[in-house]
């Protein structure tokens, strides 16, 4: 199994303020300027649900909500031939300043083709991710 986690701290921001720009999956594009869309089926936002998710310029996916905690994070899990990938998101809060920590996760026997076609590129992009939604949180 591959796995990456990345760790932010930010001042000036609430859990709150966080989990509602993480909760409304229908304007990730708003923040996420890689993908086309991202729309969640029914709500709210709870495990069992999916996601419907294009990246610009790549095919559509489903992706199941495999864990939700409001104010405390979030789970989601792509399902691709021969392996899944998890991606953890959390909030931690630490007072005065909150961090985010993401783990990305590759598992199955095919999982080192998936890591190097897209979890190592959704891995280099999180920083910047983050900082986008935390902009986003903040004029919320």
């Amino acid at each position: 199994m591959w796995t990456r986690t990345h760790s932010m701290s930010f001042e000036g921001v609430t859990a709150a303020q966080i989990w509602r720009v993480w909760s409304e999956v229908d304007q990730w594009h708003t923040w996420q300027p890689d993908i086309e869309y991202a729309r969640l089926e029914g709500q709210p936002f709870e495990a069992g649900k999916v996601f419907r998710f294009r990246p610009k310029g790549g095919p559509e996916l489903g992706i199941e909500i495999t864990e939700a905690k409001p104010l405390a994070g979030y789970a989601d899990l792509t399902r691709f031939p021969g392996a899944k990938m998890l991606d953890s998101h959390e909030i931690v809060d630490h007072g005065s300043r909150i961090e985010i920590r993401n783990t990305l996760s590759v598992s199955g026997p095919l999982g080192f083709l998936w890591r190097k076609l897209v979890a190592e590129g959704v891995a280099a992009g999180i920083e910047d991710q983050t900082r986008r939604m935390i902009e986003r949180a903040r004029g919320v």
